[in-house]
């Protein structure tokens, strides 16, 4: 799994408000999701699989 972040398309939450900084960005690129925070774009990012991503929505949405 690599990621390249010269070449990320970050995208933040439709439910997040213009001026919401409380938020998380996400980028896919291949079979790669990252994700950053949205107060600190160049404090760095994590990686997951795709099928990680979907795991850590699953416990998000359950409230976990």
């Amino acid at each position: 799994m690599t990621f390249d972040p010269g070449k990320a398309v970050w995208r933040k939450s439709s439910y997040s408000s213009g001026g919401e900084a409380n938020c998380v960005e996400v980028a896919m690129q291949d079979e790669v999701v990252a994700v950053r925070d949205s107060k600190d774009p160049q404090g760095g990012y994590f990686t997951l699989s795709p099928e990680g991503w979907q795991a850590l929505l699953s416990k998000v949405r359950e409230g976990e």
